[in-house]
């Protein structure tokens, strides 16, 4: 059985973006003064995660991950994803400002500017491809979301964790001890972690970019470890020395919108030829 079924709004976000916008308003820069993040959350955002953490279950995951990360939905270039992912539109606002690829194309030519090496920039065109999700049908809260772990107790240092009471393995004793069906220090890979865009993406990959765009592509939504240092005790010697990678790209994943649109036509050729040094012409997705 589909678990969206029967739920009311699966998507109660007016666009994804709103899941990025609201991250800037968690996460501000050095710069920005202190206030108050929980009086003034979106009702919309609020009603995003209380799905998110209520149908997100251990056995969901594990479904998902059968069902998308065995790459059997369709074959297309990195550059027909982006194109797929661009017919992903915000029905309420008809004016966007930047389509999906020009998203896609502020990131990399932020990490592109600050002169860092090709898989890096690479990896920020590449980072949210896996929301093409949302295209095969699956609902919001699947997709984006700060991920977390499942199968073991919840953090509270994820955001709104009280929405878990809803979550049916909250109720399973098994899965709420600090390791859960874990071993400490067993290493992300291991774990089961909420469903999304992230490790979709990472198993359309795997095959072709270096370790560190890996972690950069499977984690960049871990914030509860990232940016909170929660469920620390299951990471792995690699994990903690892939952190700083994670953290890095995270500057550019959260801080690279810019006023000026990029232009996609006159860049196109430099991003072929950077794709095409890295992947075949066609993948499995």
């Amino acid at each position: 059985m589909d678990v969206s079924e029967g739920i009311v709004d699966s998507a109660p976000l007016d666009s994804m973006d709103e899941w990025e916008d609201d991250l800037l308003e968690r996460y501000p820069t050095k710069d920005h003064v202190f206030r108050d993040y929980a009086s003034e959350v979106r009702p919309t955002v609020k009603e995003f995660y209380r799905l998110n953490h209520t149908y997100q279950t251990h056995e969901f995951v594990k479904a998902k991950k059968e069902q998308y990360c065995t790459l059997n939905t369709r074959k297309m270039s990195v550059w027909e994803a982006m194109e797929f992912l661009n017919t992903l539109v915000d029905d309420s606002d008809p004016d966007t400002d930047a389509t999906q690829i020009e998203h896609l194309m502020q990131t990399s030519e932020s990490i592109r500017a600050d002169g860092h090496p090709r898989w890096f920039i690479l990896t920020g065109l590449l980072h949210d491809l896996g929301k093409v999700l949302c295209l095969y049908g699956e609902p919001q809260w699947a997709v984006v979301g700060d991920t977390f772990a499942t199968g073991c107790r919840y953090s509270d240092k994820v955001v709104f964790s009280e929405f878990f009471e809803s979550n049916p393995d909250s109720k399973v004793p098994e899965f709420q001890t600090a390791n859960g069906i874990y071993e400490p220090g067993c290493g992300f890979d291991k774990v089961d972690l909420s469903f999304g865009h992230d490790e979709y993406l990472y198993h359309v990959v795997k095959d072709y970019m270096p370790p560190e765009s890996l972690y950069m592509i499977r984690y960049h939504s871990f914030y509860p470890w990232h940016r909170e240092g929660a469920y620390d005790h299951l990471a792995s010697a690699e994990d903690r020395q892939m952190l700083k990678w994670v953290k890095e790209f995270n500057k550019y994943d959260l801080y690279s919108k810019v006023d000026e649109r990029p232009n996609v036509e006159k860049l196109r050729p430099f991003y072929e030829d950077l794709i095409a040094e890295f992947f075949p012409a066609q993948i499995r997705w």
